[in-house]
């Protein structure tokens, strides 16, 4: 099935709006349709939409000429998708820009483009909203839905955001692999699944290639593709290639042959944890999620990466 279209418009309100902030998700959404309409309109962290709203109005200069989007951005894909790609939050001149996650930004490009290989995405490219690109078969979504300062949410507006991915999973029948993106990704999953009535405990440990049965579903792992990831070669294409890869084993959808190819020229498919993935992580301090801590700059998580000079560093 195609990717599912987006509302013509939505309500936007200014920084200054003195509408009372609500709860994320306060009452049942009955639809994938639905649940866009509340992410989009939602208000309910100020310190978010501050911030989310004065990058779109002060903008960097490469991007002077876009009007951002400049609201919680919502997931998309394939409503009946069979495996869900969770990130950490949009960029501030990413999705925080176009209205569409990983759309406009690095960390898309990388992640696109591995998703095409695989056959999960029509085209190898993500730039704006109206690019064209549909998914098959999988769901792309970030844990936090508002771009936040440095690309650090704080705890309570995590937990805020929380119910908005419970009640999308619960939209997705038909899924049962998450794939989450860096070590905020895992432990959002796990919340949300364990919001969900699933056991969570112990507690698995993230890492490239980690695997952990929750309930019915399969939770993988993988290095975020953040440019400070991809550009140190702790994450490379056939390492992202490897993880997707297996998520599509897992849920039983077909490899596309590009990808495939990749995984058995000489890589063999991590499983549960470690094996190859773990031979090939970088040297530093620790592996995991205090690696993925560990680096200066905007952070790890959705679209650390970002680059762009300007008020707001990505994602």
């Amino acid at each position: 099935m195609p990717s599912m279209p987006r509302p013509a418009s939505h309500p936007h309100e200014p920084a200054g709006s003195t509408r009372r902030a609500e709860p994320a998700a306060h009452a049942p959404l009955a639809t994938l349709a639905e649940l866009e309409a509340a992410i989009v309109a939602c208000r309910a962290c100020p310190r978010l939409v501050e911030w989310r709203e004065r990058a779109a109005r002060e903008k960097v200069a490469r991007f002077r000429d876009w009007t951002y989007w400049g609201r919680p951005v919502p997931g998309f894909g394939d409503p009946g998708a069979r495996l869900v790609v969770l990130g950490l939050a949009p960029a501030a001149h990413g999705g925080n820009r176009t209205g569409r996650v990983f759309t406009g930004d690095r960390s898309g490009d990388v992640l696109f483009a591995a998703m095409h290989r695989a056959g999960l995405s029509s085209q190898p490219t993500s730039i704006a909203a109206d690019d064209g690109l549909r998914l098959h078969g999988a769901w792309v979504a970030a844990a936090v839905r508002c771009a936040p300062p440095a690309n650090r949410p704080l705890p309570a507006e995590r937990d805020r955001c929380l119910p908005f991915l419970v009640r999308e999973l619960q939209l997705l029948p038909d899924a049962h692999v998450l794939v989450a993106l860096g070590a905020f990704g895992w432990d959002a999953a796990l919340r949300a699944l364990g919001a969900l009535g699933h056991a969570t405990r112990p507690r698995p440990r993230f890492g490239h290639g980690a695997e952990a049965r929750v309930g019915p579903w399969t939770v993988v792992g993988c290095y975020h593709p953040s440019q400070q990831n991809t550009f140190t070669g702790r994450l490379t294409p056939g390492m992202l290639d490897d993880v997707l890869v297996r998520a599509c084993e897992l849920a039983g959808l077909r490899v596309a042959s590009t990808a495939a190819a990749r995984v058995a020229a000489g890589r063999r498919v991590p499983g549960p944890a470690s094996g190859e993935a773990a031979e090939r992580r970088a040297p530093g301090p620790a592996s995991g999620e205090a690696a993925e801590r560990r680096a200066p700059g905007p952070a790890s998580g959705d679209e650390a990466e970002r680059h762009a000079p300007g008020p707001a560093t990505g994602r």
